[in-house]
């Protein structure tokens, strides 16, 4: 039976064919074109919905973002220290394919973004500021400013991030499911996934992904406007950030269209050089020892207070600061989550899980806690030394933060210039990168969907942004971000249950080895050197399908033709060359095995490059891929005599039985 998602791909060569699981692209684009549509046509109106949104969010379920949150984070750690750390995201035997600092520097690229900009001065001055409890513009509240900055993007978020991207991983290179998030529900739905509840959930998850996507960049257009505004004296007005949208999204989607894998990667490392460039001057031109000094002392507090600030809703002191900042960044996190977590899925093959945990817990919020420290304490002694009344400034207009900042160190014109380059070139990434998610989301992790599906949801972030900006500006945003998180948190908490069940059903041997064959040869007149050959060769498509058809499709008939004299009622079923075995048992379900030919390309790691469906077969090698009903893992079967292949199919038959107690 093959996936007709796969099937499409190859059977209409139109560049404007449909690749997608049509539910899940209909209902999102749906659901998102009608928001746009309502949000522009009703502007007005919309705003006043948000407002009472936001209360009512904030009133009914603050509790259960902040206990939500506090949860995700208390299971990423325990799974660090737990029996279930030695298990691979991948088979026992894989190996990670990059390097330590390799993947450091894309965990490192993955924490990088708009946010990071935006918020590096304003969130510490605002803190400093209006501190939610005390007296602000004093010491004290300018330490409380820094404890809550790190609360905000330390841990919590990166274990948000880590729920997702370990459970993707697990279920994707261990077990062999689609890349997408209703794969983390598979031990609760099973092969419910492919119906309307697996629907559901991939339409949380691209909505959220596409709120918090937007919502980065309207941050960003806010940003770019505030820098242009300073530098140049450009207005700043809803006029002038809808065409900063409009302009900033066509360079976004034609890189999409373009596919171009070098060159979006190349921008995506530009970021990351411009970044640190940025960081430095700063640190080396303000005051640096100060900074450093700063910087292990607010760690320090931040630990010291890690646990009271996780679980605080400020229940006696009632405020709206809870929900212009913890919920609002609660939110968008959890919304960001399937997109995060799918890139450091994605990189983090063939490492284990105390690897991934620890990995994605310290060295992104180390960086963070430094970049926020630099920026954020430099700008609170400017204020404090009276140099600049910045927080005055800032409360004023927070998109112009960070450039009043550049602005009392050396070289402030060039300055604030590499900073609005660094916000529009991270605005292009994130949308291009987000349309990608959204795209592989909808498309079921489909092999070579068009350009023009990238296009189209990178056209809806920008679309989306710009309502967001015209409907209520930053109050809208944040809105936006903590009401799309609410359906996916309620899933992540699915998702969590499911990867421990799946976890420790595996350690306690119901999931069979990844990859398991039959211990002995059944033919040994196959040697081990030809069966490595087969293993590391590439085989075309006309190859794979002659193997289907001379060895699958008869071992699967043989095998249904014995359970026939044994009184089961198998079928076999062939869909194009694949070939599936299935075999009823009532109440204990269906038992399946399928064995299909599968493209696979050399990995690539830009995320922005579709890989275009032009490229044809010859870019391509084939391998038959052999997966069932149990556990979800797919093995490669190419070069398999039919007795293997039988040995295979019976060692998953005989744990499907035992897992039901049938023997």
């Amino acid at each position: 039976m093959s996936d007709p998602v796969f099937e499409e791909a190859e059977t209409n060569p139109s560049k404007l064919r449909l690749v997608a699981n049509r539910p899940v692209f209909f209902g999102s684009a749906i659901l998102i074109v009608a928001f746009a549509m309502f949000g522009a046509l009703f502007s007005e109106y919309a705003g006043n919905l948000f407002d009472t949104l936001q209360a009512l969010i904030v009133a009914d379920f603050g509790w259960f973002y902040v206990l939500s949150v506090a949860g995700f984070t208390v299971f990423v750690v325990f799974l660090t220290f737990s029996k279930f750390g030695d298990i691979k995201l991948g088979p026992d035997w894989s190996e990670p394919e990059y390097s330590h600092l390799s993947w450091f520097a894309m965990l490192f690229s993955a924490g990088m973004g708009i946010g990071l900009v935006f918020f590096g001065v304003a969130e510490p001055m605002m803190h400093y500021a209006q501190p939610p409890i005390g007296e602000g513009q004093t010491v004290q509240a300018a330490r409380q400013a820094m404890v809550l900055t790190f609360f905000h993007w330390g841990v919590h978020a990166w274990s948000i991030y880590a729920v997702v991207g370990l459970a993707l991983a697990y279920f994707a290179f261990r077990r062999g499911l689609p890349l997408t998030p209703r794969s983390a529900l598979y031990p609760l739905l099973g092969d419910r996934i492919h119906g309307p509840i697996g629907h559901a959930i991939d339409i949380f998850a691209v909505l959220g992904t596409m709120f918090g996507v937007a919502t980065s960049l309207g941050l960003g257009v806010l940003q770019v406007n505030a820098g242009l505004a300073f530098i140049a004296g450009v207005p700043e007005s809803p006029g002038i950030q809808i065409a900063l949208i409009a302009g900033i999204t066509f360079l976004a989607t034609l890189s999409v269209y373009l596919g171009l894998d070098k060159g979006v990667k190349r921008l995506s490392e530009f970021n990351i050089v411009l970044a640190i460039i940025l960081l430095g001057f700063v640190l080396v031109t303000g005051s640096t020892i100060f900074l450093l000094q700063a910087f292990v002392q607010n760690t320090g507090a931040y630990l010291g207070q890690i646990v009271e600030r996780t679980f605080r809703l400020y229940a006696y002191e009632p405020n709206d600061w809870l929900a212009s900042w913890t919920l609002f960044y609660w939110g968008w996190w959890i919304a960001w989550s399937p997109f995060v977590g799918m890139f450091i899925a994605r990189i983090s093959r063939g490492r284990t899980i105390r690897q991934f945990v620890a990995g994605t817990l310290v060295v992104p919020v180390l960086f963070t806690f430094l970049w926020m420290t630099v920026f954020g304490n430099t700008a609170i002694a400017l204020d404090m030394s009276g140099v600049e009344p910045l927080a005055q400034i800032v409360s004023e207009n927070v998109p112009i933060a960070l450039f009043v900042t550049l602005a009392e160190l050396p070289l402030s014109s060039i300055t604030s210039i590499l900073a609005t380059i660094l916000i529009v070139t991270f605005f292009v990434t994130s949308a291009d990168s987000g349309a990608l998610v959204i795209d592989t989301i909808t498309n079921g992790a489909a092999d070579s969907p068009p350009a023009w599906q990238r296009v189209f949801w990178a056209v809806c972030a920008g679309a989306v942004a710009a309502v967001l900006l015209v409907a209520g500006g930053l109050q809208a945003l944040q809105t936006a971000a903590i009401a799309s998180a609410l359906p996916f948190a309620i899933v992540m908490i699915f998702i969590c249950y499911a990867l421990f069940k799946a976890l420790a059903m595996e350690h306690r041997g119901g999931v069979p080895a990844y990859g398991e064959v039959p211990s002995e040869p059944v033919n040994p007149e196959i040697s081990w050197k030809q069966r490595l050959s087969t293993i590391t060769g590439s085989f075309r498509k006309e190859q794979v399908a002659d193997f289907l058809e001379q060895k699958a499709v008869p071992a699967l008939q043989d095998v249904a033709a014995e359970m026939r004299r044994r009184s089961l009622a198998p079928e076999v079923t062939r869909d194009g060359g694949d070939v599936l075995l299935t075999v009823p048992h009532g109440e204990h379900g269906t038992f399946s095995y399928e064995v299909r030919a599968r493209a696979f390309r050399p990995p690539s790691f830009a995320w922005a490059e579709a890989h275009r469906p032009t490229d044809g077969d010859g870019k391509r090698h084939f391998r038959a891929m052999a997966r069932s009903s149990e556990g979800g893992h797919q093995l490669d079967v190419t070069g398999y005599t039919s007795e293997q292949l039988i040995g295979d199919l019976l060692n998953r038959y005989a744990h499907f039985r035992h897992a039901r107690r049938l023997a």
